[in-house]
């Protein structure tokens, strides 16, 4: 118990010298120990070495500076300690799925709880064709289930496996190229469970343009699953304009619970049948006004 106390002691310290300069001497003799025999109690307490520890608490702090502020992609490495854009890049794209610049243009429109190339597939995902990203991804899981299955022997989940930070989220998520898609209408669907979600969860689908820009999205945020629920099928109804160049699908979950789903599919569907795009949510006027600032 005293030792666990003191790894806990520890691990505060850390996270109150995160941004700072840190070393395994610093932290040992914080807590007591000699380097050696405090990365042994710390590796068989908390599962990771020191440096993996403050790497992984590292990255996610940078994950928040992406999507809550304008600060470039080399400056927010420098400021969480990496010695190069390309270093912190590689780190990130490991724990996140997504390089930085990529993972900032994703994510900044995907979870409501949020103030608004190259191959990106994780290889080392449980799940072909599919990976984990979002805000806090080593507090998250994804993988198969033999158990809990609506139809066939196999389902997949994501569900939060330890405390997340507040509004913190994550997906289960692919992307891939529109061509075969454009000037189509598609329906994006599936069979969702969930147990003791404590924010919501929603299928959720995206179509960029050039540049990344959002041509079409949807997350379900004006229909959020939360709480226990037990199968059910939900569906996303996206044109794919002549303009799209990639689209990206997949489950979100905000905050803490477990999702399972089955069954996806993704296909055309003919054009009675209503899309969900989501509209901005301050309406552009069609002039512009006031310009001589005398209106009140």
């Amino acid at each position: 118990m005293i030792k666990k106390t003191l790894i806990q002691s520890s691990i505060e310290y850390i996270e109150n010298h995160l941004l700072e300069e840190l070393t395994l001497e610093q932290i040992a003799a914080y807590a007591g120990f000699s380097p050696y025999h405090f990365h042994r109690l710390f590796r068989r307490t908390t599962g990771m070495n020191i440096a993996d520890y403050i790497r992984q608490r590292r990255l996610s702090q940078a994950s928040v500076l992406l999507l809550h502020s304008h600060t470039p992609i080399l400056d927010i490495a420098l400021h969480c300690h990496f010695e190069s854009q390309e270093a912190f890049t590689r780190s990130f794209k490991k724990i996140y799925g997504l390089p930085p610049g990529r993972y900032r243009q994703v994510f900044a429109s995907l979870s409501p709880y949020l103030d608004k190339g190259e191959s990106i597939m994780d290889t080392t995902s449980p799940i072909k064709g599919w990976f984990l990203s979002g805000t806090d991804t080593p507090h998250y899981e994804i993988g198969l289930d033999h158990h809990t299955v609506h139809t066939g022997s196999t389902a997949a989940y994501l569900k939060s496996i330890h405390p997340v930070e507040p509004f913190a989220f994550a997906t289960l998520m692919q992307e891939f190229r529109a061509d075969h898609y454009t000037g189509k209408r598609i329906r994006f669907s599936g069979f969702v469970k969930t147990s003791n979600v404590h924010l919501a969860c929603g299928l959720w689908m995206r179509v960029d343009g050039a540049d990344q820009q959002i041509l079409q999205f949807d997350n379900m945020n004006n229909r959020p699953i939360s709480g226990d629920t037990d199968w059910n099928h939900y569906a996303i109804v996206l044109d794919i304009p002549q303009t799209s160049e990639i689209i990206l699908i997949g489950i979100l979950l905000n905050g803490t619970g477990h999702v399972w789903v089955d069954g996806f599919r993704f296909e055309e569907v003919d054009h009675s049948i209503p899309v969900t795009n989501l509209e901005p949510e301050r309406a552009l006027p069609n002039e512009p006004l006031n310009l001589a600032f005398e209106e009140l």
